[in-house]
């Protein structure tokens, strides 16, 4: 199975982000060491972003191999190969943007994003899937 030049770029472009991952990684050991003062909801955001960037950059790169073997084609295909990537960086934000702030015990405005971004998770996974199931 081939990469085309768009799905093997898109995939060292993401492969270059597992660094910002491994960043947030280093961080949440100083939240569990308290080095960094945090509500517990903090925290569990802080987990939970950090944890859907890992998986979501994963799916993200599978996706991949999969979206060149689909019959899709210009908004659909990009919408295939970019909508996981999408929604990594969006839920990811989202989770951290929504509880930033001193002593923050529930979300702020930016829960937003998080919200886009599951949209764009939804959109991704779905076009693909049918674009494979109708190849």
């Amino acid at each position: 199975m081939e990469l085309t030049d768009a799905s093997r770029i898109v995939a060292g472009a993401i492969l270059i982000t597992i660094v910002t991952i491994q960043f947030g990684g280093w961080f949440l050991t100083k939240i569990a060491r308290g080095d960094v003062p945090m509500t517990e909801f903090q925290k569990s955001f802080a987990r939970a972003g950090h944890g859907h960037a890992g998986v979501l950059v994963i799916l993200g790169l599978v996706g991949l191999l999969y979206v060149d073997q689909t019959g899709l084609e210009g908004f659909w295909l990009w919408l295939g190969r970019l909508g996981i990537p999408i929604a990594a960086i969006l839920m990811s934000g989202g989770f951290f943007a929504s509880s930033a702030g001193k002593d923050r015990t529930k979300p702020n405005q930016f829960i937003a994003i998080l919200w886009l971004g599951a949209l764009s998770l939804a959109a991704g996974v779905l076009t693909l899937g049918i674009g494979l199931i109708t190849a």
